[in-house]
C-alpha cells in the first residue's frame, strides 16, 4: 500500500488556476463522496484551504491512482486538465509524508509559520473521518502530522514574530494594548494591504470593525468579508474619535491625516491612546501626528524593520522545525516499511505452523501414549521454536526503513520458502531429487 498525493499549492499554481480548484466551495463532503467511487482509491482527505488543494490518498498501484485523480479532477471541476496538469506536483510514501508534515508544521505556508493551518489539516481529516474515506494508512499519517505541527510548536519558536507588514501590524496592536477583543478597529482603504490587515485583527477576536474608503461600494465590499461596518468617507474624523486602532492603507499622494484633524479627535478621546499603522507609500498619516501625547503611529518602514528581524531569527527555527519533520518522517517510512511486510511476515508464520501441525500429526502415533500434560508440553515446546526461529528474520523485515529493500527481502523470502505454494509439503524438496542435484554439483567441482 502506497500514500500518494496529487495537489497544487500556491508555490506552484497562480491564483486564477487555484480557484478554480477550490473544494471548499461545495464542501468537502461532496468531494469525498464523488472521490470514493474511484477504483483505484481506497482512502482519501481532500485538504482545500485558498492557498492549495491536495489529494491525499491510501493506493496499491500509483499510476492507477495518478489517472484516477486527474479524471476526478477534470469531472468534479468541469475543467481541462491539461491547463492544470504542468502546475500539478505529486510525492509518494516517505516524500508524501514529509509533504504533509511541512504544511501540519507551518513550513510550506505562504506565510511560514502561521498557525491555521494546521487547525485546516484537521478538519480536512475529520471530514474525511466523518465520510469514512480513511483506512490505516491515513488514519496513521495524520493524526501522525498533527503530533509534528505540535512539535514545531512546542520546540521551536516559528510561529513567533511577525513575518509580513499586515501581521507585523497586528502583533504591535496587541503588544500596545494586549487582549484585542474590546477595541474598535477602523480601516482606512479597502485595497490589498488593508484587507490583510483587517483580518490579521479579526483573527484575533476584535469584535468592532469599521472600514471607509473614498468609494462607499469598496468599503461595504470588504466590510460584508469580514464581518464588519462600512463608514462613509465623509464621517471620517468622527469615526476616528471612536477608533482604538486606525489602519490607513489608501492610494492618496498627500496625507489624509494631518496632526490638527488627529489632535483634534484625541480632545474627545480623554487620554485614551491611539495607535495610527500608516502601511501606505506614499505615507497616509502626516509624520507629526506621532509627536501627539497618547498617539503611537508606526508607518510601513517601522513594521518591515520588525518584520526583517524577525524572519532572521526565524531562520534558525526553520532548521530547527524541518529536523523535526525529518525524524517523523523517518518513523513513518519504518511503519509504512512494516506493512508492505505484513503479507510476507503472516505468510510465513502460516507456512511454519503448517509445517509444524503436519508434522505433530505425523508423529501423532508415537505421541499417543503421552499424558495429556505431556502432549500440551509438546505442542507448546515446538510453537515456541517456531516462534523463536521466525522473531529474527520477522524483526529484521519490519524494521527495515527502505521500501524497496523490504520488498526486495519479501520476494526473496516468498521464493526460498514457497509462500505462495498452497500445500506447505510443497515448498520442501524431494529428497531423492535433492540428492541427484547434490551429486551432480559434486561432479562439477570434483578435479
Amino acid at each position: 500500500m502506497h500514500l500518494f498525493l496529487l495537489g497544487v499549492s500556491h508555490k506552484t499554481t497562480p491564483v486564477d488556476i487555484r480557484e478554480h480548484l477550490d473544494f471548499a466551495a461545495r464542501g468537502l463532503d461532496a468531494a469525498l463522496a464523488a472521490l470514493a467511487v474511484r477504483p483505484s482509491t481506497s482512502e482519501a482527505v481532500v485538504l482545500s484551504t485558498c492557498n492549495r488543494a491536495e489529494l491525499y490518498v491510501a493506493c496499491d498501484e500509483v499510476a492507477s491512482a495518478r489517472a484516477d485523480l486527474l479524471g476526478f479532477l477534470g469531472e468534479y471541476h468541469g475543467l481541462d486538465t491539461s491547463a492544470v496538469f504542468p502546475h500539478l506536483y505529486e510525492q509518494v510514501d516517505g516524500a508524501a509524508a514529509r509533504h504533509l508534515f511541512r504544511v501540519a508544521g507551518g513550513l510550506d505556508s505562504l506565510v511560514v509559520g502561521e498557525p491555521q493551518i494546521l487547525g485546516q489539516v484537521k478538519d480536512a481529516y475529520a471530514a474525511a473521518t466523518e465520510g469514512r474515506t480513511v483506512g490505516p494508512v491515513l488514519n496513521k499519517v495524520f493524526p501522525w502530522s498533527f503530533t509534528v505541527g505540535k512539535r514545531v510548536r512546542t520546540e521551536t519558536a516559528l510561529s513567533e514574530g511577525a513575518v509580513s507588514v499586515s501581521f507585523a501590524a497586528t502583533a504591535l496592536a496587541r503588544k500596545i494594548f494586549g487582549d484585542l477583543k474590546e477595541r474598535t478597529v477602523l480601516v482606512i482603504g479597502a485595497g490589498e494591504m488593508g484587507k490583510l490587515t483587517a483580518r490579521h485583527l479579526k483573527a484575533q477576536g476584535v469584535s468592532r470593525m469599521l472600514i471607509t474608503s473614498r468609494t462607499l461600494a469598496h468599503a461595504a465590499a470588504l466590510a460584508e468579508t469580514i464581518d464588519a461596518s462600512p463608514v462613509p468617507w465623509r464621517d471620517l474624523l468622527v469615526t476616528l474619535n471612536q477608533a482604538d486602532i486606525v489602519i490607513t492603507a489608501t492610494g492618496a499622494l498627500l496625507p489624509i491625516l494631518t496632526r490638527s484633524q488627529v489632535e483634534g479627535a484625541m480632545r474627545g478621546r480623554r487620554n485614551r491612546p491611539l495607535f495610527l499603522i500608516d502601511i501606505a507609500l506614499p505615507r497616509d498619516v502626516d509624520p507629526a501626528v506621532g509627536d501627539l501625547d497618547s498617539v503611537f503611529l508606526y508607518n510601513i518602514d517601522d513594521l518591515q524593520a520588525i518584520v526583517e528581524a524577525n524572519l532572521t531569527r526565524r531562520a534558525s527555527e526553520i532548521t530547527k522545525a524541518e529536523g523535526i519533520v525529518a525524524d517523523e518522517v523517518k518513523k513513518f517510512e519504518v511503519w509504512l516499511s512494516a506493512r508492505c511486510a505484513i503479507p510476507t511476515v503472516v505468510a510465513l508464520r502460516q507456512r511454519f505452523e503448517a509445517i509444524r501441525r503436519q508434522e505433530l500429526d505425523r508423529l501423532q502415533p508415537k505421541l499417543a501414549g503421552l499424558p495429556p500434560e505431556a502432549k500440551a508440553r509438546v505442542d507448546e515446546i515446538t510453537r515456541l521454536l517456531v516462534e523463536k526461529l521466525l522473531i529474527t528474520p520477522t524483526e529484521q523485515l519490519k524494521s527495515t526503513p527502505d521500501p524497496e529493500r523490504v520488498r526486495s527481502d519479501a520476494d526473496a523470502l516468498t521464493r526460498l520458502f514457497a509462500l505462495d505454494a498452497e500445500d506447505p509439503a510443497q515448498g520442501e524438496p524431494d529428497r531423492s531429487s535433492a540428492a541427484r542435484r547434490a551429486d551432480d554439483a559434486g561432479k562439477l567441482v570434483t578435479p
